[in-house]
């Protein structure tokens, strides 16, 4: 705790260092109408009119409206064959038809590996055929597709949609519109491919640099400059029309166990946690957020019971609604994750969840035994019908706000005039401009100069980018830096590069001026650290650049010009490109400090440092 403690105070002396975000001078960059809630909320004859609408439903109907499911495929009707194997062995059913016909599920969720988001057309096709699966019920009701389209590191649908830089590189920008406006864009995007609600943004503060999970998906270290950003993004996305959802509640920023293989504890005391956790999601519900997703996370200064918070009376009934005043829509965390598995079996953990205060329980393992259970515990009167009812207004509530009892449907006309046009292509790289930070430059070694670095070795990682984007990082940086004067080669070396590939990089780099080397979270026993003191030893510059977290810089003692993308993509690999050429100034500034290696209670750089050439 002792080296987080210090980046937590670093953070707090350099609050100042990230701009509040704002939508006035961002509007113009943005295409598709603005599609906010009405003007003060439902009204009541439509409060009314939802809960006639609940009083007509069966128990079955009711349990089914509280699930958000998985599905494969890339139609709601005839998906492919392996997809609809697929679905038989894992719900029992063909595809998204089926599962709204047998289980009433109240929601959809989109991922990449789930064959949904193969491009924007085909998005809003299957977003149409599931919506009019909903409308086929005996009971109608429009179902609430969702997905993770948090930008940078986590994105389920790819180019050409517009992919943007993610968090901590919105962090890092000053500019005081940045976060609003990648938020919108991707708001109105998903709007138009029938996505009504994004799993973003990421509320959690990361002040923990080895956090396996979270990372860069944070804005930063900072909990007041977190909160204005979360904020920002909150705003932005809601006035797309689309629900926000910030996650993990209460706080999944000081933990090195990854929730999905484990359970992590977090050993923040109440008043920790208040000055730590809780600002960015008191912003997020100042700005009117729809929705906050748990945290498969155990909490014992909340809930001495040792109950991750998904499952945790105490944390999300008496903390989130009670202190918070929260009384938005509660969604778990996924709940195939290990996290939230260890203590209880499948068929208590979704009844335990409804019970603790969530509202919409997300991607059971087994929907039929979850389903069943939900059933079982109304029946038997372990959930309360006027509880489950409450939950059930909360979430229609939200599917009226958001258009779906109006309109739920989209059209091929609306993706081509919104999805990755060339308007918010432009944008997304003007953004990430501001992003890119320069950490060290002894010597002015930085920008390298066509003149007397021209050929250029790019080595190091080459990440794995969300679908559709150029190509592996190495790739994407030889082209770019390519296509601005330079002759450059790719030559990936992966995360753990042998000792014959390095001779093979040192080998590659006697015929060039200058190296490259992309790294990604260097650890004190990584052979990346051999890969680039072995490249150092040639004499020849070499310029290491960060692809995700900026903290590699610390175990990397010889190199005398270090940059930090954030992340991997392309919109953020050619903004550093521009930056390593000199076409751009670099223009970021930390968002998490940077600590020592040798002594991780001192920070090697500050939160709000980057130079500038």
């Amino acid at each position: 705790m002792h080296s987080r403690r210090t980046v937590l105070s670093t953070a707090a002396a350099a609050a100042a260092a990230c701009a509040a975000a704002g939508p006035a001078q961002a509007a113009e960059h943005v295409a598709g109408r603005p599609q906010p809630s009405p003007e003060g909320g439902p009204t009541a004859a439509a409060r009314d009119r939802l809960r006639r609408l609940i009083s007509r439903m069966t128990p079955e109907e009711k349990a089914g409206q509280l699930f958000v499911m998985r599905v494969y495929g890339h139609s709601a009707t005839d998906p492919d064959p392996a997809d609809a194997s697929a679905n038989r062995k894992e719900i029992g059913v063909a595809n998204a038809a089926e599962l709204i016909a047998r289980y009433h599920v109240g929601g959809i969720i989109y991922f990449t590996w789930t064959h949904n988001t193969r491009d924007p057309h085909q998005i809003a096709e299957l977003s149409n055929g599931i919506q009019r699966a909903g409308a086929a019920q005996r009971v109608p009701v429009p179902l609430l597709i969702s997905t993770d389209q948090e930008h940078g590191a986590v994105a389920r649908i790819g180019a050409p949609a517009t992919l943007l830089p993610g968090a901590m590189a919105l962090g890092a920008s000053g500019a005081r519109d940045d976060t609003w406006t990648a938020a919108r864009i991707s708001g109105a995007e998903l709007y138009a491919m029938g996505i009504r609600q994004d799993y973003a943004p990421d509320a959690d503060v990361n002040v923990n640099p080895a956090n396996p999970v979270i990372g860069v998906r944070s804005f930063g270290a900072d909990p007041q400059a977190v909160a204005r950003r979360v904020a920002a993004a909150v705003r932005g996305y809601q006035d797309a029309g689309v629900a926000a959802c910030a996650k993990h509640f209460p706080g999944h920023g000081d933990t090195d166990t990854d929730s999905h293989v484990g359970l992590p504890y977090i050993h923040h005391t109440a008043e920790e946690w208040e000055r730590l956790d809780a600002p960015p999601f008191r912003a997020a519900i100042a700005a009117g957020i729809d929705s906050i997703m748990t945290a498969h996370i155990v909490v014992p200064a909340f809930d001495p019971s040792e109950d991750p918070a998904t499952l945790s009376h105490p944390i999300l009934t008496g903390i989130l609604r009670e202190r918070l005043g929260y009384d938005g829509v509660v969604v778990t965390d996924a709940l195939g994750m290990q996290g939230v598995r260890e203590k209880y079996g499948d068929d208590r953990v979704p009844v335990l969840a409804l019970k603790a205060g969530v509202d919409q329980l997300l991607n059971p393992p087994d929907l039929a035994v979850a389903h069943a259970a939900v059933v079982r515990a109304m029946k038997d009167g372990e959930l309360a019908e006027d509880d489950i009812d409450s939950k059930l207004l909360r979430i229609l509530l939200l599917k009226e706000r958001r258009g779906l009892f109006a309109d739920p449907y989209t059209s091929r006309r609306a993706v081509d005039r919104v999805v990755g046009i060339r308007r918010h292509l432009d944008t997304a790289d003007r953004i990430a401009d501001r992003t890119t930070t320069l950490l060290r430059n002894d010597g002015g070694l930085l920008p390298l100069s066509r003149r007397r670095e021209r050929r250029v070795l790019v080595a190091g990682v080459d990440a794995a980018a969300p679908t559709g984007t150029g190509g592996p990082p190495t790739e994407v940086l030889a082209r770019e830096l390519t296509g601005l004067g330079f002759t450059a080669t790719a030559l990936p070396t992966g995360p753990t590069p042998s000792q014959e590939l390095i001779d093979r990089a040192v080998a590659a780099l006697d015929g060039q001026d200058a190296a490259v080397v992309a790294t990604y979270d260097v650890t004190a026993r990584s052979p990346q650290r051999a890969l680039v003191d072995a490249l150092l030893a040639t004499g020849k510059p070499v310029v290491q650049l960060a692809i995700r977290g900026p903290y590699d810089i610390a175990q990397l003692d010889g190199v005398r010009a270090g940059l930090a993308s954030y992340c991997w993509t392309d919109v953020e690999l050619r903004a550093a490109a521009r930056v390593i050429a000199g076409r751009r100034d670099p223009e970021g500034r930390l968002p998490a400090p940077v600590m020592r290696a040798d002594d991780p209670g001192t920070a090697l750089y500050p939160i709000g440092h980057g130079l500038t050439y």
